[in-house]
């Protein structure tokens, strides 16, 4: 059929073909995501937590500084005192925050500053130093900084032991942080006690936000659950829908981008199935039109023995091979669409992975299995009616 009905036979191969391309590039388009999400997870520190002032719907994602009805809500040095009890917790400190004019070699920039308490902050977080140090307990007036305050914002580049201002006050940096590729890259992180002289706005004993480390991944979701109670009972709210605080957990954001990974890929894939369909009612077509056209021929193989099965045989082997070649040249299809991807600037987490997304073995094989399925699927009935043809009624067909 491939060979006699070549027009036919490759336009219904086409179908399958851009069906199963796209269905490939898709999956792994979404395998190597998934894959690089977890990468990155795998990085982070699940057993953080984090409280912030205000509480709404949203807020579970990117936090607030004040709650639906607009009143300012505070963390306080009362609130740490309130949870630093609960069983399960290693570390817990406040945290303040702002942006606030830095000038450095005559040129003046707005930056993120960061105050934290610098016993523990070493203990909060997985940031690694380039140059330099991290804070020290006996530190006032320095600061850590990231690799793109370092370079890139100013025209001469921040080394360790070089001098900044900050609000008119001076401050040594002291280390320069590996690059991360988000946010940390332009912080700048200080003690909390040289950051409130330093930040408007700021009080002492206030916080923008409280960090809290878990003992372990196990236990976070308890030690989240024993926060909130502790925190309700101080600040005198009697239902949840009153907080005027939100939890945030990395374990939970983790979850949730994994979630939200896995069902994006899963629709997408849905989407490019339809093509799959589409593929499949034209090798039915393209069967039931070779079962026309071979009738005659049909009825001479039963005439000299053939038997049912066996013209059940044939036509399913035809309309397989349709899914099978389809299938080949699917598979390549979907490996071209998974190289353009980072050619067309699609990358999933970070700029370095910008090439990594690539076919596995088992994804082709499945691929394939998948179009020569179908094309089975598609060809039986068209089988099944040419296995039941009459000898005698095959022969007369005109």
């Amino acid at each position: 059929m491939l060979l006699h009905s070549k027009l036919r036979s490759w336009l219904t191969i086409i179908g399958i073909v851009i069906g199963v391309g796209a269905v490939v590039g898709i999956v792994s388009l979404g395998d190597t995501m998934q894959k690089q999400v977890q990468s990155r997870l795998a990085s982070m520190d699940l057993t953080n937590i984090m409280i912030t002032p205000g509480y709404s719907r949203a807020s579970q994602i990117s936090g607030f500084d004040s709650d639906e009805k607009g009143i300012d809500v505070q963390l306080t040095k009362h609130d740490i005192d309130a949870i630093r009890g609960v069983e399960g917790i290693v570390y817990v400190t406040g945290e303040i925050s702002g942006s606030e004019s830095v000038k450095y070699a005559e040129e003046n920039a707005t930056l993120s500053i960061t105050g934290v308490d610098p016993q523990v902050w070493q203990y909060l977080n997985s940031l690694e130093v380039k140059s330099g140090r991290l804070l020290e307990p006996a530190d006032k007036y320095v600061a850590v900084i990231g690799s793109g305050v370092a370079s890139g914002i100013y025209k001469r580049d921040i080394g360790v032991n070089q001098v900044i201002t900050v609000n008119g006050k001076s401050v040594r940096v002291v280390g320069v942080l590996k690059e991360e590729g988000g946010g940390q890259d332009r912080q700048i992180y200080m003690p909390i006690g040289a950051a409130v002289n330093v930040i408007k706005d700021a009080k002492k004993g206030v916080f923008n936000s409280i960090a809290v480390k878990a003992k372990s991944v196990d236990v976070v979701d308890t030690v989240t659950e024993a926060i909130e109670k502790k925190l309700m009972i101080s600040r005198h709210i009697n239902k949840k829908e009153d907080r005027d605080f939100s939890i945030i957990t990395l374990k939970s954001m983790a979850e949730s981008v994994t979630n939200m990974t896995s069902s994006v890929t899963l629709f997408l894939g849905a989407i490019a199935a339809v093509s799959l369909i589409v593929g499949a009612v034209g090798i039915a077509n393209t069967m039931f039109t070779s079962v026309l056209e071979k009738t005659k021929d049909i009825g001479t193989m039963k005439a000299i023995g053939a038997k049912n099965i066996d013209i059940l045989k044939i036509f399913l082997f035809n309309s397989a091979m349709v899914g099978f070649v389809g299938g080949i040249f699917g598979i390549i299809l979907g490996a071209l669409v998974s190289a353009v991807f980072p050619m067309i600037g699609v990358s999933m987490t970070s700029p370095e992975n910008e090439t990594s997304i690539s076919l596995s073995p088992r994804l082709m094989i499945i691929g394939l299995g998948l179009a020569i399925l179908i094309g089975v699927v598609s060809g039986v009935v068209p089988a099944y009616r040419a296995s039941k043809l009459k000898p005698v009624d095959a022969l007369r067909y005109e």
